[in-house]
């Protein structure tokens, strides 16, 4: 019509452009691209050679329990696909039975067969971890029935377990009183508006002080950080409103509250380079690793009371007497974050070997390699030229470099590079299902959520607009052919 526009009456082009689609036309056009989506995941599962699914249920806004499925196939030129699969309600319970059956229908519709399922990854709920009728342990019983002989391969969300981890230092109270103070501010409009107005009158670097919900855990970090900037100006604020700040002034708790904004801030950034598509759990374990022998190095110098890497403790030591300043006990503190790290994350380390393969094939020990790998292992470690390849390339690309000639090395690679480290994909999905379904648009029917949520979450695929406007031209008949 635009064209027709363009060439017969110009002037009027901004009238047919203000012409809308109707609703039911918008839907139905939701759907096709949506559909075309799912077709072209499906053409590509053909032909994965190794898969991995991540799996996380969150309850949307009219309390629905809505099941979340990414998959991350590898093809035989080692490429990989990460895509949404399944946004699936459970509108009734949600035990390891029914998360599995949903899980199992995915698969089947998807026509991957379960041999080549190699991980699965979960937020490590019971329901979805319980050893005997969790959806883990039942979907590694069917693939028991399908003889499948390799082992599936589960793990609890590296991102959940980092932050479970930040939990066993048990330092909750001193949230407790800080969350107090900011909601006191924070709460009723009037507290806030006049404590913005309190800091501009002190000419403070901040104007503001950030809210923190348990959801939002990361935002715990920023509270801390700007609560322990402005602890002073909190207190006087308080004070100016007839409140008891002693607890904010012990010295006792700044102390805790410095040394817990410091250590809830190398928290934040490890979990910041866990997050993001397309990682590579060998450098999410490489990650977690070069963090435990950060925590070790930490509790070395807490121990002599070097705090160079404690800033807001620096801080604190200087302002109070050195005999006041808790090291040994923060000491203790790190002792504990690391054997919290160790025990959750016992079964990334299981895999060490696995994911050293990927990593830094040419500098394994042939020896400890499995023996289908140890021949391949060899010749590959003393090609110079795959070596060279491996320099420029890096890790993750130097897989799909690996020659023909060398079938179990590569089938060993698309396993590695086709597992979820996190189900961040499902966090970051389920961000999506409250934008899109909300109270205003709580009637979104279930198939519709699906749709725009596939088309809003695709990233290696992108639906094939000049396929489906063909299809349209040939359902549409003239006039003159009738």
């Amino acid at each position: 019509m635009l064209k027709v526009c363009d060439a017969v009456c110009p002037d009027k082009r901004q009238l047919f452009s203000n012409v809308s689609l109707s609703r039911n036309t918008v839907a139905e056009r939701v759907n096709q691209l949506s559909t075309n989506l799912k077709e072209q995941l499906v053409e590509k599962g053909k032909d994965f050679i190794a898969y991995s699914l991540a799996v996380d249920e969150s309850t949307d806004t009219t309390d629905i329990a809505q099941l979340s499925v990414f998959i991350r196939g590898v093809d035989s030129s080692l490429t990989v696909t990460e895509e949404f699969l399944a946004l699936r309600p459970m509108h009734g319970m949600t035990t390891g039975q029914d998360l599995y059956e949903e899980v199992s229908r995915c698969v089947n519709e998807m026509g991957l067969p379960w041999e080549k399922l190699v991980g699965l990854t979960t937020d490590g709920a019971p329901a979805m971890c319980g050893h005997r009728s969790g959806l883990v342990a039942r979907i590694r019983e069917r693939m028991r029935d399908e003889n499948v002989t390799d082992e599936l391969t589960a793990y609890h969300c590296i991102i959940h377990q980092e932050s479970l981890c930040g939990k066993a230092l048990k330092m909750e109270h001193v949230m407790t009183i800080i969350t107090r103070a900011v909601n006191f501010i924070r709460a009723k409009g009037l507290n806030h508006r006049q404590f913005k107005a309190f800091l501009g009158e002190l000419d403070t670097e901040y104007g503001d002080l950030p809210y923190h919900t348990d959801v939002r855990w990361l935002s715990q970090g920023k509270v801390l950080q700007r609560c322990f900037e402005l602890r002073e100006e909190i207190c006087l604020f308080m004070e100016s409103k007839g409140k008891d700040t002693t607890e904010l002034r012990g010295e006792t708790f700044m102390c805790e509250m410095a040394f817990l904004c410091d250590i809830t801030s190398h928290l934040n950034v490890m979990n910041l380079q866990l997050q993001g598509r397309g990682r590579v759990i060998s450098d999410m374990y490489s990650t977690v690793k070069a963090f435990k022998t950060k925590l070790s190095l930490w509790e070395t110098q807490m121990q002599k009371e070097n705090l160079s890497h404690f800033p807001s403790c620096q801080t604190m030591k200087e302002k109070l007497s050195t005999a006041v300043f808790p090291s040994a006990q923060f000491a203790d503190k790190l002792n504990i974050l690391a054997a919290e790290f160790r025990r959750r994350f016992a079964d990334f380390e299981a895999q060490k070997s696995r994911f050293e393969l990927l990593a830094n094939p040419f500098g394994v020990d042939v020896e400890s390699a499995p023996p289908n790998l140890q021949m391949e292992l060899i010749e590959l470690q003393c090609n110079d030229t795959l070596r060279e390849k491996y320099e420029r390339v890096g890790a993750a690309e130097f897989a799909r470099f690996i020659p023909d000639t060398m079938p179990q090395l590569r089938i060993q690679a698309a396993q590695t590079l086709s597992m979820f480290g996190s189900t961040y994909l499902c966090e970051q999905l389920f961000s999506l299902m409250k934008l899109n379904k909300t109270s205003h648009r709580s009637h979104l029917t279930d198939k519709h959520l699906d749709s725009i949520l596939r088309i809003s979450s695709a990233q290696s695929l992108t639906p094939n607009i000049d396929e489906l406007v063909q299809k349209m031209r040939h359902h549409q008949v003239s006039g003159s052919d009738k």
